[in-house]
């Protein structure tokens, strides 16, 4: 008996999906530069902080591009300081298999899922954020075989907790020319994490979208510190000072490129509690006080911020609040990256 699996339909390649939406030379060139400013953050070229800031899902055009605009305006009044990276995340993991998987899954979250309409929808968007604000953003890769659908529009991306152990994620990440996190395990085991960073780090050769491709290794991945949960399912934060100078030593013992964190403020290190993001953040900031290694090492932080104070169901209708992970709302979050700014 062959597999119990129907193939509904022939997604397009990406290349024929950029032939079909192509960027302007503007939007190429934003890409550019941004893109050189933050590997100089990654190396210790430019001393700007990054923010790496957004709703936890991108599930709605025009609730994130409202927030992209509002995120501009604050992000030119702290320019000088911080470098913000917004989260477009279009693809979520469910750790069950079950729920709203994101944008590429249902363009919209209340219609059956639809991936043709989903590639072109996420790829519309991306590209609608560069034209209309500047930005490029950073996208979870869920899916390494659909990286290629925004790799001419993305500037970060992150590789989650429950994919860093899976050897496509880290060949992948070897490949992509841009930065690519490491969230450290549910376990909250760092060596996985540096294992993970340093299989991303070297030259590979392996299978990718039906060719046999070989990378040059990237140089800019490194460690996001995002919490682990025991056994019990209880949450543990891992951005604590200890923890931070612990990760620094064990860079230094792997001898490792561009030793970098970026520090996680929700999941498991607030425990899911959004406003609890507000003073780990600004822990964080001492922390980098009290040390070379860490000042050096702690390149910026990751916060969930939409425009509505936490999280509805799928359905409610309320513009602008997260239908998955609870986030911080827009006031708080202006106030927050101001407070940032004067901090760092």
């Amino acid at each position: 008996m062959d597999m119990q699996m129907e193939f509904i339909r022939k997604l397009p390649l990406p290349i024929e999906l950029k032939e079909q939406f192509p960027l302007s030379d503007e939007v190429k060139r934003i890409k550019e530069e941004r893109d050189a400013e933050i590997a100089d953050i990654f190396t210790g070229k430019n001393n700007k902080f990054l923010l790496i800031i957004g709703p936890c899902s991108a599930d709605n055009e025009t609730a994130v591009l409202d927030y992209m605009h509002r995120l501009k305006d604050v992000a030119d009044e702290v320019k000088d300081k911080i470098f913000i990276i917004p989260r477009v995340y279009t693809n979520k993991p469910r750790t069950t298999g079950l729920g709203y998987k994101g944008m590429l899954h249902q363009p919209d979250p209340e219609k059956e899922e639809d991936m043709w309409a989903g590639i072109i929808a996420i790829r519309e968007m991306h590209a609608r954020i560069v034209q209309e604000t500047g930005f490029t953003c950073a996208e979870e890769m869920l899916y390494p075989a659909n990286h290629r659908y925004l790799s001419d529009l993305l500037s970060y991306v992150a590789v989650g907790a429950r994919s860093v152990e899976d050897q496509e994620h880290r060949l992948v990440s070897s490949g992509l020319g841009i930065p690519a996190g490491m969230k450290n395990p549910t376990s909250g085991d760092i060596g996985v994490m540096l294992n993970s960073i340093t299989a991303a780090q070297n030259p590979q050769r392996f299978q990718y979208r039906g060719w046999e491709v070989k990378t040059p290794g990237n140089p800019l991945a490194h460690a996001i510190m995002r919490g682990s949960v025991d056994r019990f399912g209880r949450s543990h934060p891992n951005y604590h000072f200890e923890d931070l100078e612990n990760l620094a030593a064990a860079y230094q013992e792997r001898g490792l490129a561009n030793p970098a964190a970026i520090i996680d403020t929700n999941h498991a290190n607030s425990g899911k509690k959004y406003l609890e993001q507000i003073r780990i953040a600004k822990d964080v900031l001492y922390s980098i006080r009290h040390s070379d290694d860490v000042k050096k090492m702690v390149k910026g932080l990751m916060i969930e911020s939409y425009i509505e104070d936490g999280a509805q169901k799928i359905g409610e209708g309320i513009y602008g609040k997260s239908i998955t992970d609870p986030c911080l709302g827009w006031e708080r979050s202006k106030d927050l990256i101001k407070q940032i700014a004067e901090l760092v």
